[in-house]
């Protein structure tokens, strides 16, 4: 079935506008409303697909759901679905003011899921989940900022380490602490249903939060509050039949308990042999040092202290120094990952080297830890520098910096092996050296395709703002797939604007405005970072611009290679050098561009010219 989605206005080439479209629109594999003649419902589920539970056979567990909602082991999902799905209509729909929606379009998303029939909305007790059934789900996102407690919640459960248990811990009673004031602000003390919708509430809103930055953030904070699930203690009754059938059971688990202990050392040894020998491979083929656990403790602690360079969704990153004296950067993986993120960085970085790829000095695999040792760039990376107010990137450095980052990306897309897709460029993922250098960074998720491959389907890795719509909706990763990343960040080198706004009036200007530019809706200064001084050349700003739009196409197709990216960003570079081109206030059209190459109509700002 079909769902289209009513109240997002699908703008061509716009960022936020196609992801919509590719979500909004696609067909909901896994959820169906109640009958053929309903309205259609305007959650989408597709990007988060519901699993079905187990045991669900005869008469299933209860649970506490969330310890809040009373339900059976069949439903533990689907409150988790549900709930991310609310999250990212709150952030996409411009026109949604409210987390809950309406009544009518929450009974005309009650029917069951595709994969287990027996769960709904309806049967697994969520029906009083839509606006106007409490205090608490009249309240939006805007109210809920609002809060210092939910302020104090939000940042608490922004990051999951590999300290999970603990982290979860203060997340769930930063979370508990917002929902009893929300309670008690609203003067709803002693209504359980109240306090449960508040609990949701809150839960929705920090997972709207986290969307524009990373989806494994989303998840994370789901599997955490999946832990409050409480069984029923009432569910298991022994009866009296069954006392000597339990005694001859009890000593057939010992029995059993002797045999998994025996497996588990078994598979531990091997483990453990696996892992050296996957250690001694990695040496051999890649030419990377091997450092030990203790080294790299020494490297990390200075002076008894540890510098966090940053966190992502895979490791934290500490600042390090050699016994040389060379500062380096050192990502400690998360446990629990498996090795196939540690493993794809190390294959992808080991054998490809360029100035603009930063690069990879060793690894570590020892007691469980993983390791790996990075080249240190002192400047951080790009976001840090450009969408902070305190700080300023000249033009000749934004230009440098486009330049550099298409022919490292060049380099990738024209690797000897094949072609390399970076899945996830973005600001955060451009570091800095101390001359301003830029190098890519994190191939954790990256991708090789083959010598005659141009596209191979994968699971949808990525963030989201820079994911290309094409790839999200159909799972076919091509070199076009960066290509649209990139356009999104050259976007923001020429404005300054972040990918995605919880402002719902200015989340979606990034890509719109740029169209707008193009086709001379609006004046060309309306898209200019105001911070960029004099020596601006209006001439390679348009002419970047013009290419960026090309990059964001929503078709793969319509969108140029890096070559050709990298002629515009090198020609403008070298523009810059020499001092040509027109200052602020002036422009050329002489030069073919690269829209009048693509079909993209010129820009027209008379105020400019």
């Amino acid at each position: 079935m079909k769902i289209v989605y009513n109240g997002l206005h699908i703008c061509n080439g716009l960022l936020l506008s196609s992801i919509a479209a590719s979500l909004f629109s696609s067909s909901m594999a896994d959820f169906k409303a109640p009958s053929p003649e309903d309205s259609a419902c305007v959650l989408n589920l597709t990007l988060f697909p519901y699993q079905p539970q187990g045991e669900c056979i005869d008469k299933p567990r209860q649970i506490m759901e969330w310890n809040s909602f009373p339900t059976t082991i069949c439903c533990r999902n689907a409150l988790a679905v549900l709930g991310k799905s609310l999250a990212l209509r709150a952030i996409l729909d411009k026109n949604a003011k409210n987390i809950f929606i309406q009544d009518e379009q929450w009974r005309n998303c009650s029917g069951p899921f595709l994969r287990q029939s027996s769960v709904s909305i309806k049967s697994c007790g969520f029906g009083n989940l839509f606006y106007g059934s409490s205090k608490c789900s009249k309240l939006s996102l805007s109210d809920m900022t609002n809060y210092s407690v939910f302020r104090d919640a939000a940042f608490k459960c922004m990051h999951f380490g590999y300290s999970f248990d603990a982290d979860c811990a203060n997340c769930t009673t930063a979370i508990s602490s917002a929902r009893d004031h929300l309670v008690k602000k609203l003067n709803v003390v002693g209504n359980n249903t109240e306090k449960a919708i508040c609990g949701v509430a809150v839960v929705t809103a920090i997972a709207a939060q986290q969307m524009s930055h990373s989806l494994r953030q989303v998840d994370d904070l789901y599997r955490c509050v999946s832990a409050l699930d409480v069984y029923d203690p009432g569910y298991i009754k022994l009866k009296v039949s069954l006392v000597k059938g339990l005694s001859a059971l009890f000593i057939a688990t010992i029995g059993l308990i002797m045999i998994i202990v025996l497996i588990l050392i078994l598979y531990a040894n091997k483990k453990k042999n696996y892992k050296c020998a996957l250690a001694k491979e990695i040496t051999e083929w890649s030419g990377l040092y091997r450092f030990t656990k203790k080294e790299i403790e020494n490297a990390i602690n200075i002076k008894n202290l540890r510098t966090c360079l940053g966190r992502g969704s895979a490791g934290t990153v500490y600042k390090g120094i050699l016994p040389s004296g060379q500062v380096v950067a050192i990502k400690h993986i998360y446990k629990g990952f498996n090795l196939d993120t540690f493993t794809r960085e190390v294959k992808g970085l080991s054998g490809v080297r360029h100035p603009n790829l930063v690069c990879l000095f060793g690894f570590c695999i020892e007691d469980e830890e993983q390791y790996l040792v990075y080249e240190h760039c002192s400047n951080g990376n790009l976001a840090q520098h450009l969408l902070r107010k305190d700080t300023l990137l000249t033009w000749e450095r934004r230009v440098k910096i486009l330049r550099d980052c298409s022919l490292g990306l060049r380099h990738l897309h024209h690797h000897i092996d094949g072609s390399i897709v970076h899945r996830n460029i973005k600001l955060t993922n451009i570091l800095l050296t101390e001359n301003w250098e830029p190098k890519l960074s994190d191939f954790g998720i990256a991708k090789m395709l083959g010598m005659k491959e141009s596209k191979v389907l994968t699971e949808i890795r990525g963030t989201v703002g820079y994911m290309d719509p094409e790839y999200m909706s159909t799972s076919k990763l091509t070199r076009s797939s960066d290509i649209y990343s990139f356009g999104i960040v050259i976007l923001q080198l020429l404005s300054a604007q972040r990918v995605i706004e919880l402002d719902l009036d200015a989340r979606d200007q990034l890509t719109r405005k740029a169209k707008d530019v193009i086709e001379g809706k609006r004046p060309l200064s309306d898209f200019i970072d105001h911070r960029l001084d004099e020596n601006l050349i209006i001439v390679d700003f348009e002419s970047i611009l013009e290419a960026a739009v090309c990059c964001v196409a929503r078709s793969s197709t319509a969108r140029p290679t890096i070559d050709i990216i990298f002629s515009e960003m090198d020609k403008a570079w070298k523009n810059t050098l020499l001092g040509k081109g027109g200052k602020m206030g002036s422009s050329s059209s002489a030069t073919p561009t690269l829209s009048s190459t693509l079909g993209v109509p010129p820009i027209q700002d008379s105020n400019l010219r």
